[in-house]
């Protein structure tokens, strides 16, 4: 992503600043040990929801348009950890220091 479309999406939800493709947060679950992956899209943003404020911070947003537009989501991510996947299980406040 160019660097002034990752600025403009950080002026219209900061929240994304890390946000990861897809692909890559499966990725990090799957390492992490986790099966039965599921992201459930709750929201997908378009760049309607936010062409005002864009607009106001002096953002051209039909230049941003064709590569923020629709590829942002919300979501429910589910997944499971099986038991023995070789972690230790944390059993109070002091054990996982």
């Amino acid at each position: 992503m160019r660097p002034e479309i990752r600025q403009s999406v950080l002026l219209w939800v900061g929240c994304v600043a890390g946000a990861m493709q897809e692909d890559e947060y499966r990725t990090k679950l799957t390492t992490a040990g986790f099966e039965q992956i599921d992201i459930e899209p709750t929201r997908i943003y378009h760049v309607s929801d936010a062409r005002e404020f864009l607009s106001a911070k002096g953002i051209d947003v039909d230049s941003i348009a064709p590569e923020v537009d629709g590829k942002f989501m919300s979501a429910f991510v589910r997944a499971v950890k099986p038991s023995g996947s070789g972690t230790q299980t944390c059993c109070g406040p002091t054990c996982c220091n």
